[in-house]
């Protein structure tokens, strides 16, 4: 099966190279049937690549521990979810599944409209860069990171997978991310294409409206994997966070900043004709930052907690991501597209424009302070890291400015003017009034402030913009575009509150001890110790025949702390946060938090473990509006459904 898998990837190689050497031969006139071959050559190639993947999942699904990825990311008491979700859990499986995004997408494609009505040399530019991209994903694994390596003889048990990757986020985040960045590879190559067969500005569909489904399908899938991942990071390390700028959590912020860029200056071409080169560049360098993301994973370059180490992959990596910039930022600047200059900065589409250079902004510079300890060594003999104040210093401030813009955005006219004088003005009086509010309750941190009255205002300018222009709800992508807002506006409200006004303590308890923290008491009532057969399994019964399935080896042991919760004397709820100790990473512990949950103020537990005299090691927080956050970043990922409908008469 080993070789079945590893000559079907190869075979793959081969099959996208040719795809992309005829499309080119046919450009210079020498393979006139090019196109038609390139169109079935990839169909096989989607079946191929596909048949790979499903050698590798069934090995995990049987505990094929002859398969040194298996071996590695496994063990015969893994659930089977948690063995599907070791496909990805590692280097080599990861990257698999990009590809396979990447090649399902690759083969929608041809079957849409947008598609088919293209001219042919488009046709051809698209497959040779479409080809290259997938040639690369299959040297790389088949070269330097194969998941199909051997063992011989097969091990009885594999290594387990990494206890923190045993949590229901496993199952979304990392998969979400990997489909945000394999969609966004066909618009990309698509816009390289159109920028080389000089179909920029022409008449007919443009490349954004044909690919439209791939984009915001792709960065909703972006976005909702970011929300989930920070949702994880928050219910699974116990420290009460939910970003902590780790250079993989940068990694894939990246990629977003850039596409969210480009979704304000494709408004801008789509309703003033203008930005079409820039627009090209930016869809393309939405895909090589998703390469730059992944050479930061695999590469070795910066220490963090999400990386797989120093990897034969990461050389290759960077070349291909310096290449794919270089030809990128050639076609984009040799393009013939020419239009008119912006408008006025206190205009619509001035406004989108600042709004786009605010995320190109934040993007450069997250780059930058993470590849900061690789540029320290250029004068220093030591690396010098950034810490996360410094990004919370310089990146916050930006967000708020993103929230400011967007709150004086709905009420400039495209050509410039302030449009719906009365609503505008109510809208800034709420500002200033929810400034005040916000003040009064005891907000005193400028930034904080300042953010929670700006999210205010975008809410509140939606709401009056709608009242204004009643039609815009019926307009299914202008109602998709003010619903993103809203959530990001509700996530801005949840930051400002639940990072700077976030309240903790440790505490060491014994059963019946308690502790005071801001109105609410928590008292340990009991600690329990016992095994994952009784924790995984619903009743005694299914306990003891798991138990005996297993020959008495748990999974894991744990301390369970029972808390009860007071607030102003009166019950609140019961907490039961976990220190877990896995089998097959006894050096480890591994925290499972607990919250209790709140719109308002969410507490937060954490188990340390027990100290000498056996009392409990907690750690207590009151996280205020966190909930928001995830409440908004819901938002977020489902509005851009309805952007998917056909553009109406005022639709961005």
């Amino acid at each position: 099966m080993h070789l079945a898998g590893y000559f079907l990837l190869c075979a793959c190689f081969l099959l996208a190279l040719a795809l992309a050497g005829a499309c080119l031969l046919q450009l210079r006139g020498l393979f006139p049937d090019a196109l038609r071959w390139a169109e079935r050559g990839n169909a096989l190639f989607t079946l191929c690549f596909t048949a790979s993947c499903a050698v590798l999942i069934a090995a995990l699904v049987r505990s094929d521990f002859s398969f040194v990825y298996v071996f590695s990311h496994t063990d015969r008491a893994l659930g089977f979810f948690y063995r599907l979700t070791a496909f990805w859990a590692g280097q080599e499986g990861s990257l698999m599944f990009w590809a396979w995004t990447m090649a399902l997408c690759g083969a929608c494609f041809p079957l849409l409209r947008g598609y088919t009505t293209l001219p042919e040399e488009v046709k051809l530019w698209y497959w040779a860069f479409y080809g290259c991209v997938l040639a690369f994903f299959c040297l790389v694994l088949t070269a330097w990171s194969t998941p199909f390596q051997a063992f011989s003889p097969a091990p009885e048990d594999g290594n387990g997978l990494n206890p923190i990757l045993q949590n229901p986020g496993m199952i979304f985040h990392p998969p979400l991310l990997l489909l945000g960045y394999g969609g966004f590879t066909i618009p990309g190559c698509l816009a390289l294409a159109c920028a080389l067969s000089r179909e920029l500005g022409n008449e007919g569909p443009s490349w954004a409206e044909r690919t439209r489904p791939f984009i915001l399908m792709a960065w909703l899938t972006l976005s909702a994997g970011i929300i989930l991942g920070a949702w994880w990071s928050y219910m699974e390390l116990g420290w009460g966070g939910y970003w902590a700028w780790d250079p993989v959590e940068n990694a894939s912020l990246v990629p977003w900043l850039a596409a969210s860029a480009y979704l304000h200056t494709a408004v801008i071409e789509a309703r003033r004709g203008k930005l079409l080169r820039v627009n090209v560049f930016l869809m393309a360098l939405i895909t090589v930052s998703a390469f730059f993301a992944t050479y930061m994973v695999r590469g070795n370059v910066v220490q963090s907690l999400h990386a797989f180490g120093d990897s034969a992959a990461g050389l290759p990596l960077l070349l291909f991501v310096l290449l794919s910039l270089i030809v990128s930022a050639y076609v984009s600047l040799t393009a013939p597209a020419q239009s008119e200059p912006l408008a006025d900065p206190l205009s619509r589409e001035g406004l989108l424009a600042c709004v786009a250079w605010v995320f190109l902004a934040l993007g450069i510079m997250i780059v930058l302070a993470t590849l900061w300890p690789v540029i320290s060594k250029l004068w220093s003999a030591q690396s010098v890291g950034l810490t996360p104040a410094f990004y919370n210093r310089a990146c916050l401030p930006l967000f708020t400015l993103l929230a400011l813009l967007l709150c004086a955005c709905p009420w400039l006219g495209w050509g410039g003017g302030l449009t719906h004088k009365f609503q505008a003005g109510a809208a800034a009086l709420l500002f200033v009034l929810a400034l005040v509010v916000f003040l009064v309750m005891g907000i005193s941190k400028p930034l904080a402030l300042v953010s929670a009255a700006a999210a205010v205002g975008v809410a509140s300018s939606l709401c009056l913009y709608c009242g204004a222009v009643p039609g815009t709800l019926r307009l299914p992508r202008a109602l998709a575009a003010h619903g993103v807002h809203l959530g990001f506006a509700l996530m801005v409200l949840g930051v400002a509150f639940s990072g700077p006004y976030k309240q903790e303590t440790t505490a060491s308890l014994a059963p019946g001890n308690s502790v005071t923290l801001g109105g609410y008491t928590l008292r340990l009532d009991a600690l329990e110790q016992n095994d994952s057969f009784v924790h995984d399994n619903p009743t005694p019964e299914a306990a003891q025949k798991a138990r005996t399935a297993a020959g008495d080896m748990p999974r894991y042991i744990f301390v369970e702390a029972k808390l009860s919760a007071f607030l102003n004397g009166k019950p609140a709820g019961e907490l039961r946060p976990q220190a877990r100790i896995y089998a097959k990473r006894p050096e480890q512990i591994s925290l499972e938090s607990d919250t209790l949950f709140g719109m308002g103020t969410e507490v937060y537990a954490t188990l340390h473990g027990l100290d000498d005299q056996n009392k409990a090691q907690l750690t207590l927080s009151l996280n205020p509006l966190v909930n928001w956050i995830w409440a908004g970043g819901i938002l977020l990922s489902l509005f851009p459904f309805l952007g998917m409908a056909k553009r109406g008469r005022g639709d961005g």
